[in-house]
């Protein structure tokens, strides 16, 4: 079987953002106008008082300082809270696929490939901006390249499953070499008057190269040398965000119609997911803990990254071993794991092993081993 690398990858970072202090302030500004308007009733004990969110809390309980978005203005007005775009006429490029080809476009150049060269291109993410005409024709005809393209929608693992769908279109000969894009505009699911989740995501979006072994001439190449994607139907992660909202609109902007999640149970029962999933994938190939030079994890939250990590490694791991990026850029679902290896590549030497992994709702995960080249 021929084998297939990751040969470039690109980052699109929106110019705004947000730091735990803005949006700590705005948020305690709603909680203090709210409890005095119901002051009555949370007297009476018709309804809760809200509690105030803290910087310091948000950075314990996730390790995320600021986020990038697209539109931050309203997101920090109190009357307002969420994000504010301006709509886009059909014969323009939307805002998805403008982000998704601008890091498209960084990503061919780190592969030494050009449009000529992509005959697939697949748009993995938590969410697309409309069902049809797929995003991922859009950015084709934006970059000018041939072949097809389509969309898939893996939450939080989107990105892994998207490589191992690009991997197996080069195997399958469908295709010769494939564009997986990762536009997250994640700031619209947010809710941003709820003190669990308000903190949580940011926007971005990433894209990687996938191509045959024997045609990669970039500087950065791994090669994948195992792959396993799993899911298993969970509740504990969910957002209700649909086009059939608009049939009730009575609750069409009801709390479940924005990102929720059961925190402590989504602890509980993805980490030992993840965990044996990599160690099923490291024992496939006889890898042991002291072979894994790079942990490239999803993501999502600071202390899960250090279990999982721990856990391959069976020791703490050191900064460059399991790179951090959400403090930076928050939760940016499935671009997360691919910001940390955009983000670093530098010190590995050829033949080092690396761990691509993502994890989230679903329950969806994904490990891919990689080999640098």
């Amino acid at each position: 079987m021929m084998s297939v690398v990751i040969s470039g990858t690109g980052l699109f970072t929106p110019p705004e953002s947000i730091s735990n202090d803005e949006l700590v302030q705005c948020f305690n500004e709603y909680v203090e106008r709210f409890n005095q308007e119901n002051h009555q009733a949370i007297a009476a004990g018709e309804l809760e008082a809200l509690s105030p969110s803290d910087s310091a809390f948000i950075e314990k309980a996730s390790g995320i300082k600021s986020r990038y978005v697209m539109a931050k203005k309203h997101i920090l007005d109190v009357n307002t809270m969420a994000p504010r775009f301006v709509e886009r006429a059909n014969d323009e490029l939307s805002m998805q696929a403008e982000i998704g080809v601008k890091a498209a476009k960084q990503a061919l150049e780190a592969a030494n490939k050009s449009v000529d060269d992509i005959d697939l291109i697949i748009v993995a993410c938590a969410y697309t901006q409309r069902s049809y005409p797929a995003m991922a024709i859009e950015i084709q005809q934006a970059l000018g390249c041939g072949g097809w393209a389509f969309d898939m929608l893996v939450a939080c693992s989107a990105a892994t499953f998207g490589i191992i769908n690009a991997a197996n279109a080069i195997r399958s000969g469908t295709a010769k070499t494939v564009l997986v894009i990762n536009p997250e505009i994640l700031s619209p699911q947010i809710n941003y008057r709820d003190r669990d989740s308000h903190f949580i995501f940011g926007d971005v979006a990433t894209a990687s190269v996938i191509e045959d072994e024997t045609t990669a001439t970039s500087e950065h190449v791994f090669k994948i040398i195992a792959e396993q994607p799993i899911t298993q139907f969970s509740n504990n992660i969910r957002s209700n965000i649909g086009y059939t909202n608009v049939c009730t609109p009575e609750t069409a902007l009801a709390a479940d119609k924005f990102f929720i999640q059961q925190g402590r149970k989504v602890f509980k029962e993805v980490l030992p997911m993840v965990s044996n999933l990599i160690a099923e994938q490291m024992s496939k190939l006889a890898l042991a803990p002291q072979d894994i030079k790079r942990l490239y994890l999803h993501q999502a939250n600071i202390n899960m990254n250090n279990f999982i990590a721990k856990k391959v490694l069976a020791r703490d791991p050191l900064p460059e071993e399991a790179p951090i990026i959400l403090d930076e850029y928050a939760n940016t679902s499935s671009a997360g794991c691919i910001i940390a290896l955009h983000k670093h590549k530098q010190g590995l030497v050829s033949g080092d092993k690396a761990v691509l992994c993502s994890f989230g709702a679903g329950y969806s995960a994904c490990c891919l081993l990689l080999e640098y080249m």
